[in-house]
């Protein structure tokens, strides 16, 4: 520290050596770089190879090309199918469903087989036809009937659907003690009844053209309270199996029908 007196001393101590050497310095051997052959025979890519017997080296063992392609294709594939299934599902729905008549319990043939049956009460109907309990044919002889009478100025309704009622429930007890083949049921009855009711209805249009309150009204009466009462029994023997029961249950048929007539007559 005594060398130097001041500050400025370290700069005025004399010049410095400036010179610099870069070279090599030797160690008696020189140096060799051994070198690298990186020439590969150049392979062309082989596409149809599965990626299975691909070799693991590389990026190979994490990347899968077919990874995502196969499973994006699939995925479109399905939404298509879903869309086409979907777009198909409306007009199946609609195809499928049962014409309106047969959801409202309406059967155009079963109508005319028992329409046929009461104009024609030698012919023979099926027994499932006339278990049936199709009231569409009943409701439209009523109407029918009350609405001719209704021409000739007389307002029945109410006498029709209350004989008609009170009809249907006596012989629904009384067939529920004759019958032991098979089971009566309340629809079959009224339905059964309602049909027969056909020949009341053309009395009734009979007694528009021409009076039949003397001795003709009298025989047309009789003919179509036989007729009704012939229809009636022979459609409840055929529907609930009566073998030789059909004369007794014609007589209660010809007075319920008889109180039809005088409400047509008179």
């Amino acid at each position: 520290m005594s060398q130097f007196g001041g500050p400025n001393d370290f700069y005025a101590s004399g010049p410095t050596d400036t010179s610099y050497n870069f070279d090599v310095p030797e160690f008696g051997q020189e140096l060799n770089f051994q070198s690298f052959d990186n020439t590969q025979p150049s392979v062309p890519p082989n596409f149809d190879t599965p990626y299975s017997n691909a070799p693991n080296q590389g990026l190979g063992g994490f990347y899968d090309p077919t990874a995502y392609t196969d499973n994006v294709y699939g995925q479109d594939k399905s939404f298509k199918q879903a869309g086409a299934a979907g777009a198909a599902a409306p007009g199946n729905e609609f195809d499928d469903e049962p014409p309106l008549l047969e959801e409202l319990g309406i059967n155009p043939n079963h109508i005319f087989q028992k329409t046929l049956a009461v104009l024609n009460p030698l012919r023979g109907t099926d027994q499932q036809i006339l278990q049936d309990t199709d009231m569409a044919g009943p409701l439209v002889f009523c109407l029918t009937l009350g609405g001719i009478l209704l021409l000739s100025g007389k307002v029945t309704f109410s006498y029709i659907y209350g004989i008609g009622v009170m009809g249907c429930i006596f012989f629904y007890c009384l067939l529920s003690l004759m019958v032991t083949r098979s089971q009566v049921t309340f629809g079959a009855v009224a339905s059964v009844l309602g049909y027969c009711l056909l020949p009341m209805v053309v009395l009734s249009g009979i007694n528009i053209l021409i009076t039949i309150q003397g001795t003709l009204g009298l025989i047309v009466s009789g003919i179509a309270i036989f007729w009704c009462a012939i229809s009636a029994s022979k459609l409840f023997a055929t529907a609930f199996s009566m073998d030789h029961q059909q004369l007794l249950i014609a007589y209660p048929c010809a007075v319920l029908y008889g109180g039809f007539a005088l409400i047509t007559i008179y």
